[in-house]
């Protein structure tokens, strides 16, 4: 444990059975990596950002560090009120920011799996909260403030008095309006990125799988689009999209489907026609591009970039994650490397979880495949999945060796390989040689 005589620590925090959230003063917060517990200072925190959410955990006690005694202590009641039960509190942090450490708690036996969200560790400090975050991306893309909903129903019903007979349309609709979906109100009010879902198959089982969980007793996020949209149907939204809004990028491969290369005939004609209106605005597919023929075919028919998912480039912690269907991992970096020869735009969608991806192995591994496929960008995304229990399914699948800091590691990347974006979201054609600004804005 790392612990300097002028240590600033953060104050933790917990929550009753009623949900109200307090602070424990005397104890400091602690954040998880693996196996490895760090108190939280002011060294290795910020103030949420806005949007963040704090969640309870059930079924799991929390561990703080108690500072008069220098030690760590795992507690089922309130130190200052023993009738009063406790549980650990994490933050869902906003788009844009990455976790250096998750909320440390211990698991009650037969503990179910949380739901599908990132669990940060986060605590109290000069009268507001703090979490254990890195800003990758300052782009308000998703900043709830810019999306108000009166706006976004003026929206709605001006595309659905303008496109009346459109499924996708009617989709998005729910999307944007019961899903609260930031993607889906963009659509509607006319900025950065709209999404063009249209699979409902997957080859992949991931174990977060937003939209579709079997026999995991975790609820799906959101429900799976249940129909294929047709080629004009998908043009329409698109172009709809693109001819209005300055930049504008269109995405197959949303979190309410499976994957688009499960709907290449409508996509690739859809494509065509976009491209046949116009050249302008960026279309992007979001996939696991296990796939390399069919992609093939979307690189030529007009698609600007690729985001490929990827939780680790090992092998066996890939499949323990995926799970894939009829695929194998060579054929994702065989799709990579085919995108990267035809300009493609590629970026590496990296699910991160402090303890597994700053992990020795897991770091060697990401540095090896970085210096053997020229990417242009790595969009670092929190895993949403039970941290706990994701390590536990990694560490069974391949050992990791020791975490060494996700700061420390995307430091080292940014230094290593100073030609590769970092970011969060997709970019638009017009930024693709933006250069990486990463160490500045964070000043590290």
């Amino acid at each position: 444990m790392n612990i300097s005589g002028k240590t600033k620590f953060i104050t933790a925090i917990a929550a009753n059975q009623k949900g109200e959230i307090f602070d424990l003063p005397g104890y400091a917060g602690l954040g998880m990596s693996g196996n490895i517990l760090q108190p939280l200072t002011t060294e290795n925190t910020t103030p949420v950002p806005y949007g963040t959410e704090l969640m309870l955990l059930p079924e799991r006690k929390p561990i703080f560090y108690n500072i008069s005694t220098e030690k760590i202590e795992t507690l089922t009641f309130n130190p200052f009120d023993p009738t009063e039960k406790i549980y650990p509190v994490a933050a869902f942090n906003s788009p844009g920011y990455i976790l250096t450490y998750t909320c440390a708690y211990r698991e009650k036996k037969n503990a179910v799996s949380l739901p599908l969200f990132s669990y940060g560790a986060a605590g109290w400090h000069d009268n507001r909260f703090v979490s254990a975050v890195i800003s990758v991306d300052l782009e308000k893309r998703q900043d709830l403030r810019c999306m108000p909903i009166e706006k976004v129903t003026k929206g709605v019903k001006a595309l659905r008095k303008k496109l009346p007979d459109n499924r996708l349309r009617k989709h998005l609709e729910k999307c944007a309006l019961t899903y609260g979906c930031p993607a889906g109100k963009n659509l509607f009010i006319k900025r950065y990125e709209a999404p063009l879902p249209t699979s409902a198959t997957c080859n992949a089982k991931c174990l977060g799988c937003l939209s579709l969980q079997k026999n995991s007793g975790i609820r799906s996020s959101q429900d799976r689009i249940e129909f294929k949209p047709s080629p004009t149907e998908i043009s329409e939204i698109a172009l709809e999209h693109i001819l209005s809004v300055k930049k504008s990028i269109v995405s197959f491969g949303q979190g309410c489907e499976g994957d688009p290369i499960f709907a290449a005939d409508v996509i690739e004609p859809a494509v065509k026609m976009v491209r046949q209106k116009t050249l302008e605005g960026t279309i992007n597919v979001n996939t696991n591009a296990s796939k390399p023929k069919i992609l093939t075919k979307f690189f030529n028919a007009g698609i600007d970039s690729i985001r490929v998912s990827i939780n680790s480039f090992r092998k066996a912690c890939y499949n323990a994650y995926f799970r894939p269907q009829n695929y194998t991992f060579n054929d994702v970096m065989q799709t990579i490397d085919i995108a990267c020869k035809k300009n493609i735009f590629v970026s590496v969608n990296y699910l991160n979880c402090p303890g597994f991806t700053d992990a020795e192995k897991e770091a060697e591994a990401f540095i090896s495949f970085l210096k053997n496929n020229k990417i242009n960008r790595i969009q670092w995304r929190n895993l949403n999945y039970d941290p706990i229990k994701y390590i536990m399914a990694m560490n069974k699948a391949e050992n990791s060796g020791a975490p060494y800091g996700v700061k420390n590691h995307l430091k080292n990347i940014a230094k290593t390989f100073p030609n590769v974006q970092f970011g969060y979201f997709n970019p638009p054609k017009e930024d693709f040689k933006e250069p990486n600004r990463f160490l500045f804005l964070n000043k590290i």
